[in-house]
């Protein structure tokens, strides 16, 4: 794979080619994602050949909130609502193999699945917002999944410049080449000179905004002088301003150095980390306000990618400890799935390695992250089953005396 060399190169590699948004806006052929201007996006139906051992999956979303196809017990009321990213929305399988059914199958009551994929904390608590503003969908009992790259996502103004960046070795610039996604969408950003938070809308406000994205200089001008771009492209091995990102380590309290080059990629990673953490904080505590304002209870899910399972079963260290001392200090409810994953894994006989190959599928098509499979979603639906429960109340039909 190409090394970066510097801002320049990133922002050139990642915009869009005139055929790549053509073929988004094909009315004849519609893409799987449906354009949202504060969203970014949102899934349609699809089928894709992205599944275990190569199986074509299908899914199937509500026309009315957008939601997944609801299998077990939809006919009665629903009183859970789900909202993350693809971990949520259970990509590469098909309706009926998410873990929301799992837990729905078991748990004799429906689950609704909100999950997109690509969505970070924030984008996810804008869909809770805007769903739970409709009676006809708004649930009790919200639960929010938290994966790996969630954090970083809250602070994207675009997640492809990281994406295609990441798929920079995939064919671009073709009518059946790599689709493009990761749209501009409201997002967060931490605010120097106000010492606080601020939410921004995407800079697209119609699906045809996407054609000035259109070719290296539009696209660079754009990103040029977007500081999470400039810390992406630190982190990656690429020259990039630092002026501000120093500022920003020093307001969260971190000591780097991202004016050593031996030292810069490590530190702008650290970095990386903290600010999507703290933009998670603010999120979730934003989140927890509102339901209790609204008489809603929440709970939060963490859940995790291949390598950070690994290194937690190795190592048992973590980038996201200063996230769980937080829920930990303020009081959450939440359910922490990395030691029960792991716990699993020293049950079994081989290697971290092999038993994440049984719960996993590598990625496929247009999937930048592989996801859990059949199996996988079964045994995470298990990990947070009695968590729950204890959490329900009344408890599900199943658990009741």
């Amino acid at each position: 794979m190409s090394e970066l060399k510097d801002l320049k190169q990133l922002l050139h590699t990642c915009a869009y080619h005139r055929v790549e948004i053509d073929r988004y806006l094909d009315p004849d052929n519609p893409a799987i994602l449906k354009f949202d201007p504060e969203l970014g996006y949102l899934h349609q139906d699809h089928c894709m050949k992205d599944g275990q051992a190569g199986a074509v999956t299908a899914g199937t979303y509500a026309r009315r909130g957008g939601h997944r196809k609801m299998i077990n017990y939809a006919d009665q009321p629903c009183r859970i609502n789900t909202y993350g990213d693809s971990y949520t929305q259970c990509a590469q399988v098909s309706d009926g193999e998410t873990w929301q059914e799992a837990l729905a199958a078991n748990f004799r009551e429906p689950i609704r699945n909100f999950g997109v994929g690509g969505y970070g904390v924030y984008q996810a608590y804008r869909r809770a917002m805007r769903v739970e503003a409709m009676n006809s969908l708004a649930a009790e009992n919200i639960i929010l999944n938290v994966w790996d790259d969630d954090y970083m996502r809250n602070i994207d103004a675009a997640r492809w410049v990281r994406v295609a960046w990441m798929m920079r070795d995939l064919p671009r610039g073709k009518k059946d080449g790599y689709p493009v996604h990761g749209f501009p969408w409201s997002h967060l950003r931490f605010d120097l000179k106000k010492g606080a938070w601020e939410e921004r809308s995407g800079m697209c406000k119609k699906t045809t905004d996407l054609l000035d994205l259109v070719g290296k200089r539009n696209f660079f001008s754009a990103f040029k002088d977007d500081p999470v771009a400039h810390l992406y492209c630190l982190r990656e091995g690429g020259e990039a301003p630092i002026g501000e990102l120093e500022e920003l380590a020093e307001a969260f309290g971190l000591k780097v150095n991202l004016r050593n080059a031996r030292t810069r990629q490590a530190d702008a990673l650290e970095l990386h980390h903290a600010y999507g953490i703290e933009s998670t904080k603010f999120t979730v505590d934003k989140l927890r306000k509102w339901c209790k304002a609204n008489k809603r209870k929440l709970m939060i899910l963490l859940s995790y990618d291949v390598p950070t399972v690994q290194t937690y079963a190795k190592k048992g260290t973590r980038f996201d400890q200063r996230f769980v001392d937080f829920l930990d200090e303020k009081k959450f409810r939440y359910i922490d799935t990395l030691p029960t994953v792991v716990d699993d894994a020293r049950m079994y006989k081989g290697t971290i390695e092999q038993f994440c190959e049984r719960l996993y599928v590598e990625r496929a098509g247009a999937q930048v992250f592989g996801h859990y499979n059949p199996y996988g979603n079964f045994c995470f639906a298990n990990a947070i089953r009695q968590g729950l429960i204890d959490w329900l109340n009344p408890k599900p039909l199943t658990y009741r005396d």
